[in-house]
């Protein structure tokens, strides 16, 4: 007697096939590598200092670094040579007696090292002035 195995030759497949997946993904492989090096590094385009069509605002102080390291603190109606010690506290006696002054304006040499203005800004903010950065001119 011959007894039939129904349904038992077929079972569910309870896998993913991955082929598909390993075919899609090596051809996208491909694309990149042959396109990458087609590519060409794109360069960035730092904008360059002129002259702003804005009034020059009168309720700020500058502090002017030099490329040969001096500091000078100036406003409306003086100007004066300070050291980067000073600039803290010269900052702050600034703000106690002008309390409608709103900001101390940066502005450095372009061959300065921004580690010198980096710590102008730490003295700034150290005297709780808001710090605004800007550039220097070739006239003075």
């Amino acid at each position: 007697m011959a007894v039939s195995s129904r349904g038992r030759g077929r079972r569910t497949v309870n896998e993913i096939n991955m082929v598909p997946f390993i075919d899609v993904m090596l051809v996208l492989l491909i694309i990149f590598m042959v396109t990458a090096p087609m590519l060409t590094p794109g360069n960035i385009d730092v904008p360059t200092a002129g002259k702003s069509s804005k009034p020059a605002a009168k309720n700020i102080a500058y502090v002017l670094l030099d490329k040969d390291g001096s500091h000078t603190f100036k406003t409306q109606n003086s100007e004066q040579k300070i050291s980067l010690d000073e600039l803290q506290g010269v900052a702050k006696s600034w703000k106690s007696s002008n309390p409608e002054h709103t900001a101390v304006q940066i502005l450095a040499d372009k061959t300065l090292q921004y580690e010198s203005v980096v710590q102008a800004m730490a003295a700034l903010q150290a005297a709780e002035v808001r710090v605004a950065l800007g550039v220097k001119s070739g006239a003075k």
